[in-house]
């Protein structure tokens, strides 16, 4: 076992020369502990849980810095079965209206989620939503409209007296 001394420096030089913020985390964690910091005090420094700041202690006294490497993380379990995904998709790839949603709409997040909600009883954030449509290889745009037959005298006389007439009547109000 290498002396108290070493280590630290050990710790110290990889500290000066870490990119990932993750893994320079569970180095100042060890060097927090050479220190002679305790489980608790290191905790309340890196805001992280006893277990945690144990679980790196635990890896380091095992494998040495080396034993603090990240390993892939799977993450949490989907919420929705791969069937249930797959219903989705198909969903959403057919119109909402086709599943009580009113025929003006477009799908959209909030309404993906909602409509998450009431089939299968999972909630998701706008976000989560967001996250989960990449995941199933769909991609939204938001919508533009365009007017297919509209009248250019009509949008002319739009643009130029009646905007502005209600612009100035907006501007008087405030």
């Amino acid at each position: 076992m290498k002396p108290i001394t070493d280590e630290l420096q050990e710790v110290e030089n990889r500290l000066k020369s870490e990119k990932s913020r993750r893994i320079y985390e569970r180095y100042q964690a060890i060097r927090l502990h050479l220190l002679g910091h305790t489980h608790n005090q290191i905790a309340a420094i890196l805001n992280r849980t006893d277990r945690t700041i144990g679980t790196y202690i635990r890896s380091y006294q095992k494998n040495g810095l080396d034993g603090l490497s990240m390993k892939f993380s799977t993450g949490k379990p989907p919420r929705l079965t791969a069937e249930e995904q797959e219903q989705l998709k198909k969903v959403i790839i057919d119109h909402p209206h086709e599943v009580g949603f009113p025929a003006k709409f477009n799908w959209t997040l909030k309404l993906i989620g909602e409509y998450i909600f009431r089939e299968f009883g999972k909630e998701y954030s706008i976000r989560g939503v967001s996250k989960l449509m990449e995941r199933m290889g769909l991609s939204y745009t938001k919508p533009t409209y365009t007017l297919a037959a509209a009248d250019e005298k009509k949008q002319k006389e739009f643009v130029e007296t009646t905007f502005p007439e209600v612009k100035k009547i907006r501007e008087r109000r405030n």
